[in-house]
């Protein structure tokens, strides 16, 4: 008999009482580091100690409170990306965006090349390499979550579905993030608690990110082009009648004029970034974690506003607000990439555009703030089971249990050969990653111990980094303690389980391609290993 999926909300409940009932079975312990003297030399190690475990009942209701706090930064970023995007689509300038671009798409089948491959294909391979490329470099994770209002709706106008948006956006960083070229935040740091050249090893690395990306990219082309074909066989085809509802089928009555509003906001947005330019001449780049390149990047951007802008406002204000938008994104990765933004300053960014937007089509403040709580309130669902699945983390801390648990796992790795080793080490970051999500906590935990036990097992070190980096990358994309994962599907409005069923098949892929990838490191001479 057919049983009713549960919610996503009973699923990760479920999980935060199961990691309850553990902190009941499995012994407390916790690393904790000491600095001792070897030939004169004071030297930090970290130490595994056996502590009391502390089991968890009540709070388990707690969780979600705590689980709260911590992803605090996430779940206001959710609800300022989604009040601001139900301001700009109040104007209706995605929905002639995205008609305009399916025209320029239809055009392209002109000529035979592009009609080989298939200018849908085409565009596909395009978007997923540039947010792969965001995801090696600089690391793009939580910055996904702001594309999804935008690529989603623009997928299933392609006859896609809510599923392919995410895999061409979400999915497409996160094999970028486990290629992890030059990523400062998982790579560097793990390189430099393991005392390697930062970003050595680049050679092998970017051949592995080539090979991850191919095999990604044609299990998502290979179900855009079978949902293309069949759509009502998309297993999200009733989700998505919630974003059918709002694509660019239904634009009738748009005023085309442009507003004198859109003059003012366009006079002030000038005049802001002009400031901004001499405020910043020059900007370090950096991609990765080298010096970067200087360029006056802040004073280009407020000459191509300038004209970009203009030009926009003479055809039509919905372009206008798509210019805002674009604009709002290469400032994204000029603040990413110059000045270390994080979600606070993007969440910043894109409340701005929200504001604008109103402010260009005429709405008044009123007018603004009821379309801003209106877009909130829209993915309010979103943000909350963000807080629940951050539970789930909270249980296995204060339970004292996650060092034991991947204590336990290290042990496992003695007496046995480097590919088997290699392996392991794989198995375990991996493991870990359930529980620990971050790449940089993770690195910072697990690198001080397995670096050094790599030495005594003959393994190399960057084999060990090799490992931390699939280990960290691939489960991201499944792992229900992923507050970015679940923001993704929260504001997509993918289930959870639906989302597991599809992504599965690829996550057993590229956890096969990664064992297979790291046998060279330990059997092969290769540059920087």
């Amino acid at each position: 008999m057919f049983k009713k999926v549960p919610h996503t909300y009973v699923i990760v409940f479920s999980l935060i009482v199961m990691a309850a009932v553990a902190t009941w079975f499995v012994p407390g312990g916790e690393y904790v580091q000491e600095s001792i003297t070897v030939n004169g030399v004071e030297q930090t190690q970290v130490q595994f100690k056996s502590i009391d475990s502390q089991p968890q009942t009540w709070e388990i209701f707690a969780a979600m409170v705590h689980g709260f706090e911590k992803g605090a930064g996430i779940i206001v970023f959710i609800l300022m990306i989604g009040g601001a995007f139900w301001v700009m689509n109040d104007s209706k300038a995605i929905d002639v965006g995205i008609l305009s671009f399916l025209g320029f798409v239809k055009k392209l089948d002109r000529y035979r090349a592009i009609r080989f491959v298939g200018a849908n294909n085409l565009i596909l391979i395009l978007i997923m390499l540039m947010f792969s490329v965001f995801g090696a470099v600089f690391g793009m994770s939580e910055e996904t979550i702001a594309f999804m209002v935008v690529l989603v709706p623009l997928a299933i106008s392609m006859g896609y579905d809510s599923i392919t948006g995410v895999g061409i956006v979400f999915v497409a960083a996160g094999l970028g993030f486990a290629g992890a070229v030059l990523n400062p935040f998982t790579i560097g740091i793990a390189q430099g608690l393991a005392g390697l050249p930062l970003f050595s090893g680049f050679e092998y690395r970017l051949v592995c990110w080539l090979v991850i990306n191919v095999v990604g990219f044609a299990y998502i082309l290979w179900y855009a082009r079978k949902v293309k074909k069949h759509p009502k066989q998309s297993p999200v085809y009733a989700e998505d009648e919630y974003w059918r509802s709002r694509t660019a089928s239904n634009i009738e009555g748009i005023n085309d004029a442009t507003p004198r509003a859109a003059w003012w906001v366009y006079a002030l947005t000038t005049l802001v970034l002009i400031l901004f330019a001499f405020k910043y001449p020059l900007t370090t780049l950096k991609m990765g974690g080298g010096d970067g390149v200087t360029w006056p990047v802040m004073p280009a951007m407020a000459v191509f506003f300038v004209i970009a802008g203009f030009l926009s406002l003479r055809k039509k204000v919905h372009f206008f607000i798509l210019n805002l938008l674009g604009f709002t994104i290469l400032f994204l990765i000029i603040g990413v990439m110059g000045y270390a933004w994080y979600i606070t300053e993007i969440a910043a960014l894109f409340f701005a555009m929200g504001l604008l937007s109103g402010a260009a089509i005429g709405r008044d403040a009123d007018k603004i703030t009821q379309l801003f709580l209106e877009g909130a309130k829209d993915i309010m669902s979103a943000a909350l089971v963000v807080g629940l699945a951050g539970g789930i983390i909270v249980i296995l801390e204060d339970g004292k249990i996650v060092h034991t648990i991947l204590h336990g796992m290290a042990q496992s790795m003695s007496d046995l050969g480097n590919i088997t080793s290699v392996g392991i080490m794989y198995g375990i970051q991996t493991m870990i990653n359930i529980f620990i999500p971050s790449g940089s906590a993770k690195a910072a935990l697990t690198m001080p111990i397995m670096a050094p036990f790599s030495d005594l097992i003959g393994l190399s070190r960057q084999a060990t980094v090799m490992a931390f980096q699939f280990g960290d990358g691939f489960t991201n994309m499944i792992t229900p303690t992923s507050p970015v994962l679940i923001g993704v599907l929260g504001v997509a409005k993918i289930p959870y389980t639906k989302w597991v069923k599809w992504i599965a098949p690829l996550i057993t892929i590229l956890m096969v391609l990664g064992f297979l990838l790291l046998i060279p490191t330990v059997t092969m001479e290769l540059n920087g290993f």
